[in-house]
């Protein structure tokens, strides 16, 4: 652990409010600094008082930092205003259109220690929801990693294949667009304060088109399907108000006692594009 990182991050005094826990570990900082090169333009979401910034902007060809707390703004205008490729931007990452960042119009990757408790508010934000094909923010990225609970991490990379209940919505929202995988577990002892739980890096690498089919329902579908795990899918398809749902499974080739978890997102779809013929 790097005695300077630990000192410095001390000195901050941290708000709750927005969910700040500085990582201090230089080995992990350093990991996740040498994703980038020099080629890259890179977004940072929320860069605290900069340790992760600090390496990124001697390796990549420009960082922008987009941070919203105004003491942690003070710090990084005055460790970073001597590099001619770092931008600071003071704003909510929610309320920013990457678009409008003064970036070419080359593709961008982002690195974020993301405050866990909007982690799938920001991936909306980035990736747009499960049937937004033309999302702007997303036709704009090449590649994500985003520091997360494990816990989410995990509901992030799961598929029908996974044990547990942790695939479901956000895995789908998760991977529609994207090859996402877990590239390193991060102990909670990293960062400071000591959150409760572990966290882990998630890649994600876009893809320039959707892994299925998207249809008009497939977000509804997704919605309905992942609603009451207990449920067997023709009974959750039912209660969300879908009309002829027994009927549609059985032109899927759906068995109607499956539950949502044991579907793939292929199979989600085809039951999607299944409903869309009977509920015209």
């Amino acid at each position: 652990m790097n005695l300077n990182y630990i000192l410095r991050a001390k000195k901050f005094k941290t708000k709750k409010s927005l969910g700040q826990n500085f990582l201090i570990d230089s080995n992990v900082i350093e990991f996740i600094a040498n994703e980038a090169n020099n080629e890259d333009e890179i977004l940072e979401i929320g860069s605290g008082i900069g340790f992760v910034t600090e390496q990124l902007v001697q390796k990549a060809k420009k960082v922008i930092a987009v941070e919203i707390d105004k003491q942690a703004v003070q710090i990084l205008k005055k460790n970073l205003s001597n590099y001619k490729n770092f931008y600071l931007i003071e704003n909510d990452i929610l309320k920013t259109n990457i678009n409008e960042l003064p970036f070419s119009e080359n593709k961008i990757k982002i690195i974020a220690n993301i405050p866990y408790y909007i982690t799938s508010p920001i991936l909306v934000h980035m990736l747009g929801e499960i049937d937004d094909i033309n999302h702007k923010n997303r036709n704009k990225i090449s590649e994500m990693i985003l520091m997360v609970q494990y816990e989410v991490a995990k509901r992030i990379v799961a598929n029908e294949n996974s044990h547990g209940k942790e695939y479901g919505g956000l895995s789908i929202l998760s991977q529609m667009y994207c090859d996402v995988e877990i590239i390193k577990i991060v102990p909670k002892e990293c960062f400071y304060p000591i959150p409760k739980v572990d966290s882990a890096l998630v890649k994600f690498k876009i893809n320039d088109k959707p892994r299925c089919n998207v249809t008009k329902l497939l977000r509804k579908t997704v919605k309905a399907i992942f609603s009451a795990r207990r449920k067997n899918i023709k009974n959750s398809l039912v209660n969300a108000g879908f009309i002829n749902a027994e009927e549609a499974l059985k032109k899927a080739n759906i068995e109607k006692t499956k539950r949502g978890e044991d579907l793939s997102i292929f199979e989600i779809q085809k039951i999607a594009e299944s409903l869309e013929e009977f509920n015209q």
